[in-house]
């Protein structure tokens, strides 16, 4: 099981099948607030979804493929952070991540994001980070510009939203500029 303590109040932790209730909650309380720039949410619409979305979560960390974790804060759940996938071969991580609507503007995200490259850099011994933002989604752009990555470019039409093509801007960090 994954847990990393980011600071007094603010840590991740792998989720288990306890927290599937306020998974579903979270995603249901927020759902037109993420449903702006998140193609799952709509395919979480009952219980069980969030139960299969733990269980695969499970499966990606113990075949060291990805890394979803719960993003808890004052021991709540408020969101979802993680690796989307890891490019061994390569050594890089693909940071993702969703903050449910009442919990923006508190600094969470940016502070998750930070510890998730100081795990990427200093235990993983990874080279690069990139992370992947739609072109309009200032709020999740601003996270990792706050944090110094660089906008290498980007892509058009990347990622289709119900009825729309998004653009996708990308960012990285290397190692050697974090470090």
């Amino acid at each position: 099981m994954f847990v990393y303590h980011i600071d007094e109040e603010l840590s991740l932790r792998s989720l288990v099948e306890q927290d599937a209730v306020a998974l579903f909650h979270l995603i249901d309380s927020s759902r037109s607030y993420l449903r702006e720039w998140l193609p799952w949410v709509d395919e979480t619409s009952n219980l069980q979804d969030s139960m299969k979305f733990i269980h695969d979560s499970q499966q990606l960390y113990e075949r060291r493929v990805g890394l979803n974790a719960g993003i808890f804060y004052r021991d709540q759940l408020v969101g979802i952070a993680g690796f989307n996938s890891f490019d061994w071969r390569n050594q890089i991580g693909y940071i993702g991540y969703w903050l449910g609507m009442s919990f923006q503007g508190k600094g969470i995200m940016t502070r998750v994001v930070r510890a998730l490259t100081d795990y990427a850099f200093h235990q993983l011994h990874l080279n690069r980070i990139d992370i992947r933002a739609a072109y309009d989604n200032h709020k999740s752009r601003a996270i990792p510009e706050r944090l110094g990555y660089q906008i290498e470019g980007q892509i058009r039409q990347a990622e289709w939203l119900y009825d729309h093509y998004v653009d996708h801007v990308i960012y990285s960090m290397l190692a050697n500029e974090w470090l």
